[in-house]
């Protein structure tokens, strides 16, 4: 069970890359299986926060795109460029999930943009790069967290 636990954790790594792959709820997984399957375990409040900070992150890593497409100055187009460029994105790896939502940021600020200019629909899709890899940061920083639990209750066992 402790390898299917480290096999978990590392696929989670990657899926922190990967958006077809939820990263941090397989980390999590990790951590309940440890906790219910082997001799390693976890007190129950640690596992509920967990549990909220995952879902936490996990709405934030989609939500951040979008925000940073409106932070960036980008309207409602452009908002529905980002989500269907990341659909779309999903099914072209590995650049289409950090390309398309850039790219259909961009159309859809190009289609808003009064004047035909090309430096405002970049600046609003250069939001949506932001706010993809501020997902990517915070998955990866909640991995290695659990990464870090998981591997020092092991050892710390021994």
């Amino acid at each position: 069970m402790e390898i299917l636990v480290f096999i978990l954790l590392f696929v989670a790594l990657l899926g922190c890359v990967f958006p077809i792959v939820p990263g941090p709820p397989i980390a999590y997984l990790s951590l309940v299986l440890m906790h219910n399957f082997t001799n390693y375990s976890f007190s129950l409040n640690f596992l509920i926060v967990m549990f909220f900070i995952i879902l936490i992150i996990t709405i934030l890593d989609y939500w951040l795109q979008i925000y940073g497409v409106k932070r960036f100055g980008g309207g409602k187009k452009a908002i529905k460029g980002t989500t269907i460029g990341l659909f779309v994105g999903i099914f072209i790896l590995p650049f289409g999930i950090v390309l398309g939502p850039f790219i259909g940021a961009f159309i859809g600020a190009f289609l808003d943009n009064k004047d035909n200019s090309v430096l405002s629909p970049i600046k609003v899709a250069s939001g949506a790069l932001i706010g993809f890899f501020g997902g990517v940061f915070l998955k990866i920083f909640i991995t290695f967290y659990i990464i870090i639990v998981a591997v020092n209750k092991v050892v710390n066992f021994l």
